[in-house]
């Protein structure tokens, strides 16, 4: 059964130290809630209590499951391995805690740190990418942190591609698909992120039956994207502008991608993602009519 979930960065509450002011968790919650979400990732580590009671409290008086949690690490970098696994098991035992061993760590490289790479999110060059050494690096890292978070804590871990991030086009996505070990680290796949990125969501899902075990909901407004690459706009300023739109207006074709998901027996959360900028924008408004489009292609 395919279930609906929301994340905290549809309230702009996201992992990068910006400007601007985000909702806090209690009105994010009631919000999901009332807009006909079941279930949550935890968002940035303290956006949401880190006392396992107390979280499973406010998640259980609204009726929604915590399903997965965001961990960044800068994989290129070996020196970061350990403090990345350390990051990640903390979580893990959080979640664990929580919701036992269904929830996905998602790891991410640390977005948004590399200048090159936040200067031409949707249109890096191959130039802009990994070594071949690097590579063996940053999937080692996935490698490691996979297992230590499913051998400690028997959660499995899921690699979020990411624009502005060194997996951020479909050559880098298949490439480190192509380095990890397919038994410990599966994708979430992001649908916003993979077309800005210059990749076609429905075409990864069909030639990757199987290692998609988590879905993130995201669309992309081409004219946006288009723009974003002509004036050469930074990751940050192409999200202000609305690059990743409300769900049905833009680029990411989701019937299709719903009808290929069931083809492919997937049973797991869709969880919905439109990322907006601290402040910007109507969450509530959005997060509801992200629901109904939802349920106008038949995700009740």
């Amino acid at each position: 059964m395919i279930r609906i979930a929301n994340a905290p960065c549809s309230w702009g509450a996201l992992e990068f130290d910006l400007d601007g002011k985000a909702a806090g968790y209690s009105l994010v919650l009631d919000e999901m809630q009332k807009t006909g979400y079941a279930g949550t990732e935890l968002g940035d580590w303290g956006f949401m209590p880190t006392d396992p009671a107390q979280l499973k409290d406010e998640l259980s008086k609204r009726n929604l499951t915590l399903l997965g949690a965001f961990v960044p690490v800068a994989l290129k970098d070996r020196s970061t391995h350990a403090q990345g696994v350390e990051a990640a098991l903390k979580v893990a035992r959080l979640l664990a805690a929580v919701e036992g061993t269904s929830p996905f760590i998602v790891l991410a490289d640390d977005n948004g740190k590399v200048p090159e790479r936040t200067k031409n999110a949707g249109r890096v060059s191959a130039e802009m990418g990994l070594s071949d050494a690097e590579w063996e690096t940053f999937a080692e890292g996935t490698n490691r942190i996979a297992k230590a978070v499913k051998d400690e804590t028997g959660l499995r871990l899921v690699f979020h591609h990411h624009c502005a991030g060194y997996v951020e086009t479909p050559q880098e996505v298949d490439k480190l698909f192509a380095l990890t070990d397919p038994d410990l680290v599966g994708l979430c796949l992001d649908t916003g992120h993979y077309q800005f990125g210059g990749g076609d969501p429905l075409a990864f899902l069909k030639k990757n039956a199987g290692r998609v075990w988590h879905m993130h909901f995201k669309d992309c407004q081409p004219e946006v994207a288009a723009r974003s690459r002509r004036e050469g706009w930074d990751y940050f300023k192409s999200v202000e502008q609305g690059v990743f739109c409300e769900l049905g207006k833009g680029a990411v074709d989701f019937p299709a991608v719903k009808a290929e998901l069931e083809r492919q027996g997937f049973d797991g959360w869709i969880v919905v993602e439109q990322d907006v900028l601290p402040g910007m924008g109507s969450p509530f408004e959005s997060a509801l009519r992200n629901r109904e489009y939802l349920k106008s292609i038949g995700f009740n």
